[in-house]
């Protein structure tokens, strides 16, 4: 293929699918931001006022102060993967993905455009919840490089994961069923509220499978300064499942796979 006349890299396309993807929840702010926050508080809260105060401390830390990064993270990447998997599903249904599909942008574009949509959403509402824990539980990170790049990460991973989802979905029931049955359940059983060390071992070794245990644990160590694994393990696991849902997604857009008739 010859250089298009856009140049090797379509900048402006791609700038202008990243900004349709961003305004898009930006639109809903209150549905997109504000509601995760309420959530996020509603279940600190509630953990708080159940269990708190019989738990004691968790890996030498109080248990709220334990489960709020937890909760930071989980709320994080449940929304850049809602941000993904609705959009190309809503198009999809509505039969205006040949919007996306008609101009001229790579697979590569298309797919950096809906991912870095999803990575704005999850850091925006990173920001909002660490505010909201700074102010009530008066929770400073301990190294702001951690929580950057783990956020970075799971946004990253979890808005490709949210394409491959979207992509595979043919209506709204199927995506409801991969977020239900697959998403939910790996987001809750990654350390969210609990350390590892308390499960047994077989479980504890299923738990190092899951990216998102180490997306949690890396941003609570960022948070907080504790962690159930090391840092950097989690940087070269995040990193390598990242890239691995990026590539798929690469090439299911290149194919035109379930989006084309």
């Amino acid at each position: 293929m010859g250089v298009r006349r856009f140049g090797r890299i379509n900048w402006l396309g791609t700038w202008t699918l990243l900004r349709r993807e961003v305004m898009r929840f930006m639109n809903v702010w209150s549905q997109t931001i504000m509601a995760p926050l309420i959530n996020a508080g509603l279940l600190l809260l509630i953990f708080t006022i159940a269990i708190g105060p019989q738990r004691g401390e968790v890996m030498g830390v109080p248990f709220t102060v334990f489960i709020a990064p937890g909760i930071m993270t989980m709320t994080v990447i449940q929304n850049a993967f809602a941000n993904t998997s609705s959009s190309i599903t809503s198009a999809k249904v509505q039969g205006n993905i040949v919007d996306t599909l008609m101009p001229p942008l790579s697979a590569a574009e298309i797919a950096f455009g809906y991912v870095a949509g999803a990575v704005a959403r999850g850091l925006l509402v990173a920001v909002v919840i660490g505010l909201g824990v700074w102010l009530f539980l008066g929770i400073v990170p301990v190294n702001l490089g951690w929580v950057l790049v783990f956020t970075l990460l799971g946004g990253a991973f979890m808005g490709a994961l949210g394409l491959i989802a979207g992509i595979y979905a043919q209506k709204f029931d199927q995506l409801a069923a991969i977020t239900n049955f697959l998403v939910t359940p790996l987001a809750f059983l990654s350390g969210t509220f609990y350390s590892i060390e308390a499960l047994p071992g077989f479980m504890q070794a299923l738990s190092h499978l899951n990216p998102m245990f180490y997306m949690i644990d890396g941003v609570r160590r960022g948070m907080i300064g504790v962690s159930d694994s090391s840092p950097w393990l989690g940087l070269v696991v995040c990193a390598i499942a990242a890239v691995g849902v990026n590539l798929l997604v690469w090439w299911w857009l290149r194919r035109g796979y379930r989006l084309k008739a």
